[in-house]
Protein backbone atom coordinates (compact mmCIF):
# COMPACT_ATOMS: atom_id res chain seq x y z
CA UNK A 1 0.00 0.00 0.00
CA UNK A 2 1.41 3.57 -0.89
CA UNK A 3 2.26 5.60 1.59
CA UNK A 4 0.72 9.54 2.04
CA UNK A 5 4.89 10.34 1.67
CA UNK A 6 4.91 8.41 -1.80
CA UNK A 7 1.62 9.71 -3.18
CA UNK A 8 3.03 13.31 -2.58
CA UNK A 9 6.37 12.29 -4.31
CA UNK A 10 4.29 10.54 -6.75
CA UNK A 11 2.84 13.78 -8.50
CA UNK A 12 6.11 14.43 -9.97
CA UNK A 13 6.24 11.64 -12.01
CA UNK A 14 4.07 11.26 -15.65
CA UNK A 15 4.08 7.92 -15.46
CA UNK A 16 4.87 4.84 -12.05
CA UNK A 17 5.78 1.25 -13.70
CA UNK A 18 5.36 -1.86 -11.89
CA UNK A 19 8.88 -3.27 -11.83
CA UNK A 20 9.97 -6.50 -10.48
CA UNK A 21 11.98 -4.19 -6.95
CA UNK A 22 9.19 -2.31 -6.77
CA UNK A 23 8.67 0.74 -9.26
CA UNK A 24 10.07 2.81 -11.92
CA UNK A 25 9.33 6.32 -11.78
CA UNK A 26 9.43 8.10 -15.22
CA UNK A 27 9.35 11.86 -15.80
CA UNK A 28 8.65 13.92 -18.83
CA UNK A 29 8.60 16.96 -20.36
CA UNK A 30 8.21 18.45 -23.93
CA UNK A 31 8.38 15.08 -25.35
CA UNK A 32 11.45 13.65 -23.76
CA UNK A 33 12.14 11.56 -21.28
CA UNK A 34 13.91 13.58 -18.55
CA UNK A 35 14.18 11.24 -15.77
CA UNK A 36 13.98 7.61 -14.48
CA UNK A 37 13.83 6.61 -10.84
CA UNK A 38 13.98 3.41 -9.24
CA UNK A 39 11.44 3.26 -6.44
CA UNK A 40 10.51 1.28 -3.62
CA UNK A 41 7.11 -0.99 -3.27
CA UNK A 42 5.62 1.86 -0.92
CA UNK A 43 4.82 3.49 -4.37
CA UNK A 44 1.79 2.57 -6.43
CA UNK A 45 1.20 2.63 -9.92
CA UNK A 46 0.26 5.82 -11.98
CA UNK A 47 -0.72 5.29 -15.20
CA UNK A 48 1.37 7.22 -18.52
CA UNK A 49 -0.06 11.09 -18.94
CA UNK A 50 1.55 11.55 -22.05
CA UNK A 51 3.16 9.60 -25.30
CA UNK A 52 6.85 9.51 -24.07
CA UNK A 53 5.68 8.27 -20.75
CA UNK A 54 3.50 5.51 -22.37
CA UNK A 55 5.78 4.52 -25.12
CA UNK A 56 8.69 4.48 -22.04
CA UNK A 57 6.34 1.92 -19.76
CA UNK A 58 5.95 -0.15 -22.78
CA UNK A 59 10.03 -0.44 -23.22
CA UNK A 60 10.97 -0.80 -19.54
CA UNK A 61 8.35 -4.02 -19.57
CA UNK A 62 10.07 -4.97 -22.80
CA UNK A 63 13.19 -4.81 -20.67
CA UNK A 64 11.78 -6.98 -17.61
CA UNK A 65 10.25 -9.53 -20.15
CA UNK A 66 13.81 -9.85 -22.07
CA UNK A 67 16.72 -8.14 -20.76
CA UNK A 68 18.83 -7.90 -24.37
CA UNK A 69 16.11 -5.44 -25.60
CA UNK A 70 17.10 -2.29 -26.94
CA UNK A 71 15.90 0.93 -25.64
CA UNK A 72 14.57 3.50 -28.05
CA UNK A 73 13.40 6.79 -26.60
CA UNK A 74 13.82 10.43 -26.70
CA UNK A 75 15.93 11.35 -23.95
CA UNK A 76 16.53 15.28 -22.79
CA UNK A 77 20.58 15.62 -23.04
CA UNK A 78 21.83 16.18 -19.91
CA UNK A 79 25.67 15.89 -18.30
CA UNK A 80 28.94 17.63 -18.89
CA UNK A 81 31.56 16.41 -21.57
CA UNK A 82 33.07 13.75 -18.85
CA UNK A 83 29.90 12.82 -17.96
CA UNK A 84 28.69 11.83 -21.28
CA UNK A 85 31.76 10.15 -22.24
CA UNK A 86 31.30 8.05 -19.08
CA UNK A 87 27.50 6.94 -20.27
CA UNK A 88 28.80 6.07 -23.99
CA UNK A 89 31.29 4.09 -22.22
CA UNK A 90 29.01 2.46 -20.46
CA UNK A 91 25.82 2.27 -23.00
CA UNK A 92 28.79 -0.02 -25.58
CA UNK A 93 29.22 -2.90 -21.78
CA UNK A 94 26.87 -5.74 -23.45
CA UNK A 95 23.79 -7.14 -21.50
CA UNK A 96 25.33 -10.08 -19.16
CA UNK A 97 28.57 -8.19 -18.83
CA UNK A 98 30.10 -5.51 -16.35
CA UNK A 99 32.82 -3.87 -16.23
CA UNK A 100 34.90 -2.12 -13.04
CA UNK A 101 34.94 1.43 -12.66
CA UNK A 102 38.78 1.64 -12.89
CA UNK A 103 38.33 -0.45 -16.48
CA UNK A 104 36.18 2.01 -17.64
CA UNK A 105 38.52 4.74 -16.35
CA UNK A 106 41.19 3.61 -17.89
CA UNK A 107 39.15 3.12 -21.53
CA UNK A 108 38.42 6.68 -20.87
CA UNK A 109 41.80 7.82 -19.21
CA UNK A 110 40.27 9.08 -16.10
CA UNK A 111 39.94 7.77 -12.68
CA UNK A 112 37.70 5.07 -10.95
CA UNK A 113 36.10 7.51 -8.39
CA UNK A 114 35.49 10.28 -10.97
CA UNK A 115 33.40 7.36 -13.03
CA UNK A 116 31.76 6.72 -10.20
CA UNK A 117 30.67 10.06 -9.94
CA UNK A 118 29.00 10.18 -13.00
CA UNK A 119 27.45 6.85 -12.71
CA UNK A 120 25.30 8.45 -10.13
CA UNK A 121 24.52 11.22 -11.77
CA UNK A 122 23.14 9.07 -14.64
CA UNK A 123 19.56 10.46 -14.98
CA UNK A 124 18.77 7.04 -17.33
CA UNK A 125 19.13 3.79 -15.61
CA UNK A 126 17.99 0.81 -17.36
CA UNK A 127 18.86 2.78 -20.82
CA UNK A 128 22.14 3.91 -19.51
CA UNK A 129 22.74 0.34 -17.94
CA UNK A 130 25.13 1.62 -14.96
CA UNK A 131 24.34 -1.75 -12.83
CA UNK A 132 26.92 -2.80 -15.11
CA UNK A 133 29.75 -1.19 -13.76
CA UNK A 134 30.99 -2.83 -10.79
CA UNK A 135 33.81 -2.65 -8.04
CA UNK A 136 36.85 -4.57 -8.67
CA UNK A 137 36.59 -6.71 -5.30
CA UNK A 138 32.66 -7.06 -5.52
CA UNK A 139 29.16 -4.75 -6.08
CA UNK A 140 30.39 -1.65 -5.56
CA UNK A 141 28.17 1.23 -4.32
CA UNK A 142 24.72 2.07 -6.76
CA UNK A 143 23.00 5.59 -7.89
CA UNK A 144 24.69 7.68 -5.06
CA UNK A 145 22.11 6.13 -2.32
CA UNK A 146 23.23 5.21 1.19
CA UNK A 147 21.39 1.82 1.19
CA UNK A 148 20.77 1.38 4.38
CA UNK A 149 17.94 -0.26 3.88
CA UNK A 150 19.42 -2.36 0.70
CA UNK A 151 17.22 -1.24 -1.64
CA UNK A 152 19.22 0.07 -4.35
CA UNK A 153 22.20 -2.55 -4.24
CA UNK A 154 19.04 -4.42 -4.17
CA UNK A 155 18.10 -3.32 -7.52
CA UNK A 156 21.73 -3.55 -8.78
CA UNK A 157 21.68 -7.09 -7.78
CA UNK A 158 18.48 -7.75 -9.12
CA UNK A 159 19.58 -6.38 -12.71
CA UNK A 160 22.83 -8.10 -12.94
CA UNK A 161 21.25 -11.16 -11.87
CA UNK A 162 18.16 -10.67 -14.61
CA UNK A 163 20.50 -10.07 -17.55
CA UNK A 164 22.87 -13.06 -16.52
CA UNK A 165 25.61 -11.93 -15.15
CA UNK A 166 26.87 -15.36 -13.49
CA UNK A 167 29.05 -13.89 -10.52
CA UNK A 168 25.85 -12.40 -9.55
CA UNK A 169 23.54 -15.23 -9.63
CA UNK A 170 21.06 -16.59 -6.92
CA UNK A 171 23.82 -19.01 -5.89
CA UNK A 172 26.28 -16.18 -5.40
CA UNK A 173 27.98 -15.65 -1.73
CA UNK A 174 26.51 -11.87 -2.36
CA UNK A 175 24.21 -10.97 0.32
CA UNK A 176 22.12 -7.98 0.03
CA UNK A 177 19.25 -7.37 1.22
CA UNK A 178 16.11 -7.05 -1.37
CA UNK A 179 14.05 -4.43 0.60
Amino acid sequence: MATPEANLHATIFSAIIPAPFGFMGVRTELNQLTELVYLPPRFQEKAPNDAVSEQTARQIERYFSDPTFQFNLPLKPYGSAFQQKVWQAIARIPCGEVRTYGQIAKHIQSAPRAVGQACGANWFPLIIPCHRVTAAGGLGGFAHHDDETGFHLGVKLFLLRLEGVAEYNRSSQQQVPMW
